[in-house]
């Protein structure tokens, strides 16, 4: 990876988005993308949509989502401790002991997920955290002393982990899911820009939000754009390690390459097509079963306006919402190139029915 990408990547994984909130990493991700687009346009909650060749009647989108999960302040006890609500799939389980950020007018407010020491607890009879158990101390002493320094029922609070590289070759950190997506469909914009290549059809870059809470954003640009096509990335649980059970899980690895999904939501002849160029252009992948929905926004295209030709290519990842979500660096890069190379093999006014 080049080393501007690298650094792009870094800033923007490291950039608080919490679902709802996804303000200031969409602002970082614009100006990433501007340079390698014609326009752009931000809908009224936030996705940001960059476009090349405008004009252009056939439309297709590249896609991810921008936000990641985090909390709500729900209630603050007299003695200044603070309970939260969940904002998207945020699990209880890998909070105590963790650091949070919490975000107020005036500023970033410091604080931990207290948890009571072994010591002073019966171990034989300890129960899993959950939403009702875990708290947040941010060093007051009051209710009154919490909302001085400007939390309020409502105020957000994301985990402070940042981004690192582990043993070369895997990238960790919080928020991988998605906006490491987001990172790679604005690599296939620049790379497409850089090599020169003309496409013959409008392609809408789309940095979607509020994935997490129902693919709200998708839904809502989805009927904006009105596109032909659609193909979305994401995360996928890499099954490797311990706790996975592969007959239900599959079988599916960090560093064997971009997962393609087979499902009903997903267009046949648009997901062979991304098939025969991963083959076509040796990019090793992996395939996946989805059930009634693939759970992704992928599902919020292909069922918008009058259906949208649409196929999902994931990118394996361990430990998905936790702190320290993990993806295979080679595996990033081979995400972004499948993508680019199936806009190269996509006509003006591709016909992907099955029959007519």
């Amino acid at each position: 990876m080049r080393k501007e990408s690298f650094d792009f990547l870094e800033r923007y994984l490291n950039n608080a988005s919490p679902t709802g909130f996804e303000k200031e990493g969409q602002k970082l991700w614009l100006e990433y993308l501007k340079p390698y687009i014609d326009e752009y346009f931000v809908d009224t909650y936030g996705t940001v949509v960059g476009v090349i060749n405008p004009e252009a009647k056939y439309k297709v989108v590249i896609e991810a989502h921008a936000d990641e999960i985090s909390y709500f302040v729900n209630y603050i006890t007299k003695e200044g401790y603070i309970y939260l609500r969940r904002n998207g799939g945020s699990d209880a389980l890998v909070a105590p002991s963790k650091r949070v950020n919490i975000h107020t007018d005036k500023g970033i407010v410091k604080a931990v997920f207290g948890w009571p020491a072994i010591h002073v607890r019966k171990v034989e009879q300890d129960k899993a955290p959950t939403i009702e158990t875990i708290y947040l101390d941010c060093g007051a002493a009051s209710q009154k002393e919490v909302e001085d320094m400007g939390i309020h029922v409502g105020s957000v609070v994301t985990f402070e982990d940042e981004f690192m590289v582990m043993n070369e070759k895997f990238y960790v950190g919080r928020a991988l899911d998605n906006r490491v997506g987001g990172f790679m469909i604005a690599e296939v914009a620049r790379m497409l820009k850089e090599n020169g290549k003309t496409l013959p059809f409008g392609l809408y870059i789309v940095n979607a939000v509020q994935e997490e809470i129902g693919l709200r954003g998708a839904e809502m640009v989805a009927h904006r754009i009105n596109p032909n096509v659609a193909i979305i990335t994401d995360v996928t649980h890499d099954t490797q390690s311990p706790m996975y059970e592969k007959k239900t899980a599959g079988d599916l690895h960090c560093g064997k390459g971009p997962v393609i999904t087979y499902g009903p939501a997903v267009q046949n002849n648009l997901r062979d097509l991304i098939i025969k160029t991963a083959q076509e252009t040796d990019i090793p992948f992996q395939r996946a079963a989805a059930t009634r929905a693939t759970g992704t926004d992928t599902d919020a295209f292909a069922y918008s306006g009058s259906g949208v030709a649409s196929a999902l290519i994931s990118l394996p990842l361990k430990y998905m919402h936790t702190t320290v979500e993990t993806v295979h660096a080679e595996d990033v890069d081979n995400v972004t190139k499948l993508i680019y190379e199936t806009l190269l093999r996509i006509e003006d006014g591709h016909d992907f029915r099955y029959f007519s």
